[in-house]
This record gives C-alpha cells, sequence and structure tokens, in this order.
C-alpha cells in the first residue's frame, strides 16, 4: 500500500492551494492530490463565464501549469475516486480497487450538483455546469440548439443565462422562488438583475415550479410547469445548488451532516483529518458565529492554507472575510461580507446608470456590500465589514462620501 505523509482528496482549489500551502510553508514530506477528474486542478469559475463563451481554452484556466506540481513533488492521483476512509489504519479506499494510506489527510472534496427528481431529469440535453466535462457536454450540443431553459436563478444559472444569450439562444429562467438571487441577495439587487436579463431577452419566470422534463426519443423537447404550461426547447440546464461530497467520511465517523464540521483551524472530529472548502461547516464570525458552508473560491483557498499551517504546527484560526463575485453581460459584481439576516439595506449610486452598490447593515452594522460596476466602493466597503462600522444610512447611501472614510480609526 502506498502511503503519503499528506493525501488530499479533491483536486478543486482547496486541494490544489492546499498542497501549494504546504509547500510555502516549508513541509517536506510526501503529498498527493486524487481527484476524480482526468484534469489537472483547474478553476471553476469560468466554467459557467469565459469557458462556456470560449473566450479563454481550457489551458488558460489551469490553477498551475501542470509542470508546477512535477517540480513540487506532489503527486497528482486523477481519475480516482475516494469511496470509503479508515481512520483507524489512515487509509482510504479507492472505487475500482486500491489503497493509499496517510499520515495527516485534507479532505477537499466539495460537491455535487444538486439534480432535480421529477420525471426526466436525466435525459439527453439536461445539464449541471460543475465541471469541465460537464460544460464541454453542453458546448457539444449548442450547434443543435435554439432554445435554453435554465432552472435556478442563482449566479450559475444567471451567468449561463448571460452567455447563452450573447451567443444568440432563446433563454428562459426558472426560479421557484419568487425573486432571482433570492438566496444570496437583498432584493434591490435582484430587482436590477432581472430588469437587466428581461431588457436582453430573456424570459424571467419567477414562482415557476417544474413538474417535469418532456421529452420524445430520450431527447428534452420541453419543460412543463406545474400550472401545465410547457416551454419548448432542446436543452436545460439545471443550478439550484450543491450537495457536499461527504458522505466517505460521515460513515467513518466524523461529525456533520450538511457537511464535515470542523473547527477554527479546519479540525475534523476524526484524528488527523482536516475539511475545508465547500463541503466545510465551520462557525462563521461574519455570520455571527453560525456554522455554515460557504461555496466560494475565497472560503477555499482560506481555509486550505489554515489547514496546511495546522499541518506544519503553525495554528493560525481561520477568520477570512468572504467575498465573491459574478459577471454577466458588461456587469461585475463583487461581494463582500455575509448579507444573510440584514435588517436594513442601504442603496449607494443609482441603478439606472448600472454602477452602484448596495450595504447591507444589521442593529446598525455595516455586515455586507454588494457592488456593481463599483469596484471603488467594494475594496473600500471592505474595511466598513471588517470593522463592523456603524455609518448613519444617510451617509452609506451619499455616493460623494468615501467609503474609507467611514470606518473607525
Amino acid at each position: 500500500m502506498t502511503r503519503y505523509d499528506v493525501l488530499i482528496v479533491g483536486a478543486g482549489h482547496g486541494g490544489a492551494a492546499a498542497a501549494a500551502a504546504l509547500r510555502q510553508q516549508g513541509f517536506a514530506g510526501s503529498v498527493a492530490i486524487v481527484g476524480d477528474e482526468p484534469d489537472a486542478p483547474y478553476e471553476r469559475p469560468p466554467l459557467s463565464k469565459e469557458y462556456l463563451s470560449r473566450e479563454k481554452p481550457f489551458e488558460r484556466i489551469l490553477i498551475r501549469p501542470e509542470r508546477f506540481w512535477v517540480e513540487k513533488g506532489i503527486d497528482l492521483l486523477l481519475g480516482r475516486r475516494v469511496d470509503a476512509v479508515d481512520p483507524d489504519s489512515r487509509s482510504v479506499k479507492l472505487a475500482g480497487g486500491g489503497t493509499i494510506g496517510y499520515g495527516e489527510m485534507v479532505w477537499a472534496t466539495g460537491g455535487r450538483p444538486r439534480r432535480l427528481t421529477c420525471s426526466g431529469h436525466d435525459l439527453f440535453g439536461v445539464h449541471a455546469v460543475r465541471t469541465r466535462a460537464d460544460v464541454d457536454r453542453l458546448m457539444s450540443e449548442l450547434a443543435a440548439t435554439t432554445r435554453v431553459c435554465v432552472v435556478g436563478g442563482g449566479y450559475i444559472g444567471l451567468e449561463a443565462a448571460a452567455v447563452l444569450t450573447k451567443s444568440g439562444k432563446r433563454v428562459t429562467v426558472l426560479e421557484a422562488q419568487g425573486r432571482v438571487l433570492a438566496r444570496v441577495a437583498g432584493e434591490a439587487l435582484s430587482a436590477f438583475y432581472e430588469a437587466e436579463h428581461r431588457a436582453r431577452g430573456v424570459d424571467v419566470r419567477l414562482n415557476a415550479a417544474v413538474q417535469c422534463i418532456e421529452e420524445a426519443d430520450g431527447r428534452v423537447i420541453g419543460v412543463r410547469l406545474a400550472d401545465g404550461e410547457v416551454l419548448p426547447c432542446e436543452m436545460v440546464i439545471v443550478g439550484i445548488g450543491i450537495v457536499p461530497c461527504v458522505e466517505p467520511l460521515l460513515a467513518a465517523g466524523a461529525e456533520g451532516g450538511d457537511g464535515i464540521a470542523v473547527d477554527a483551524f479546519c479540525r475534523t472530529s476524526l484524528p488527523e483529518v482536516y475539511a475545508i472548502g465547500d463541503c466545510a461547516l465551520h462557525a462563521n464570525g461574519f455570520a455571527g458565529g453560525a456554522a455554515i458552508r460557504l461555496e466560494s473560491v475565497q472560503n477555499a483557498n482560506d481555509q486550505a492554507s489554515v489547514a496546511a499551517r495546522a499541518i506544519v504546527g503553525n495554528l493560525r484560526p481561520y477568520d477570512a472575510v468572504p467575498w465573491f463575485w459574478s459577471n454577466q453581460y458588461d456587469l461585475k459584481l463583487q461581494t463582500v461580507g455575509l448579507s444573510t439576516g440584514h435588517d436594513e439595506a442601504v442603496v449607494r449610486g443609482n441603478p439606472t446608470a448600472r454602477s452602484f452598490s448596495v450595504i447591507y447593515c444589521k442593529a446598525g452594522r455595516v455586515v455586507a456590500l454588494d457592488c456593481v460596476n463599483a469596484t471603488r466602493d467594494y475594496v473600500q466597503g471592505r474595511a466598513l465589514v471588517l470593522t463592523r462600522a456603524a455609518p448613519t444610512a444617510r451617509r452609506l447611501a451619499d455616493a460623494s462620501s468615501p467609503l474609507k472614510e467611514m470606518a473607525p480609526a
């Protein structure tokens, strides 16, 4: 049985960053990354944006050049999936056979797309946007596609809708809730993005429940809604969230449920096992100490650094401010902080000018900002989130007053 000093399970942003961080921290032991895809670690966010639009070839979204892994002595064990973990022998079993031992392990498996459960969910023409293979399959069918239904009005769904609309497809977005981005943003931002998509010809359907996917000869021909209406289409893209890939760790006795529970140093309840990224359930200070999972590149990278430092004995708790971004059409959205639970939303600037910010407050203190084509607000607003600043709503709304002047000295 091959044994590594550190085995990293998952070849996404978190896994790649953890391996690189170990070497940066001076770790000289053996390191391997096990990934269930055949490709070297690559960036996921461009899949629904630049890669789908063919603006960036695959080589340009690699996290590191392939030679990096060789030069750093990091083994890439690709196209392999861990099916079981034995914490007593400190080993993992691979699907199809084979066992790998570890001294310490970093679980960085992320999540798999949440699927529809209705009839027709597995038809030819139904797609997720999570892996390169997902998007390659989707792109291979575009030439024969005129109409697309996107199920889910979150960032992934809206980004895909923007790319496909720009490429000339007729796109319908189906959102089960009463507004797009309902889970991640306030009403002002939702209304803005809904209007932007509608202005470009996207048919946005709110409070839309999918009853089933209609088919002919095993292929998608439409989406039937709960009210009986059938929307003809040749392709369905499903963007309704992810399910964390944690079953082997839970089966091995790790604490958790919707994710693997970790402490401030990304340690799980299993000895010498860490969890990071989308699958890590952690108490977050920017969520009022609530246990949450953060599905972002920022979180994956920052938790990777925390775990790598812990492995080399340099304990530093995770306390990074969350940030996200989304590109749709010519709109660059940058978010800092977590708006969940806010009790006030202040619009700064004029949305009709397509450059504005929404500043979220809770109990009078700034907890998050959504900045659309407003990079200065994003950069300066970070300090307001970090310091829990409490400017008045009137002052926050005054776009002529720089946010950097509102942070406590």
